[in-house]
């Protein structure tokens, strides 16, 4: 289990302290996301029970979340980060990448990895780039699987 790191900014709080998590307010975003369009709350609590989990809070409402897949030794997966809409443009979003990426059971991992369709500039800031070998990824995706779910659950 990942150490609980906790950290106050402006009048906002960054912590991985999973008891504080809003499943409702992930699995929301979550599920009108383009990239977990349809996702199912089991599946949502699922990956949160198996990720280390980043939650950012106003006055103890969530508004913000980011997961960390890793094996805490070589790799780590950024997954599902957001900042809720009427929150956005104050910096939360790069408070939360500090925090992840400076966790102490994140360093000294050889590769981290992330996808995301528009948001390039803040991830560059904290050394993310294109694959030096993109030639080497490969990836094995479903995109609709969820709004498939969905269909046969009718």
């Amino acid at each position: 289990m990942a150490r609980l790191v906790e950290r106050t900014f402006d009048d906002y709080l960054v912590s991985t302290d999973p008891d504080r998590l809003d499943v409702g307010v992930v699995h929301d975003f979550l599920h009108g996301s383009y990239w977990a369009e349809g996702i199912p709350r089991d599946i949502v609590e699922r990956a949160i029970r198996n990720s280390l989990c980043f939650g950012v809070y106003h006055r103890n409402q969530q508004i913000g979340f980011a997961r960390v897949v890793s094996d805490y030794a070589t790799f780590a997966y950024i997954a599902d980060v957001f900042v809720l809409a009427p929150w956005r443009g104050r910096g939360i979003a790069k408070a939360l990448m500090v925090e992840i990426v400076h966790h102490p059971d994140l360093q000294r991992l050889r590769r981290w990895l992330l996808g995301t369709k528009d948001a390039h500039g803040l991830y560059q800031r904290y050394g993310f780039t294109a694959p030096q070998f993109p030639e080497r990824h490969m990836e094995r995706t479903d995109p609709g699987i969820y709004l498939r779910m969905g269909q046969t659950a009718k």
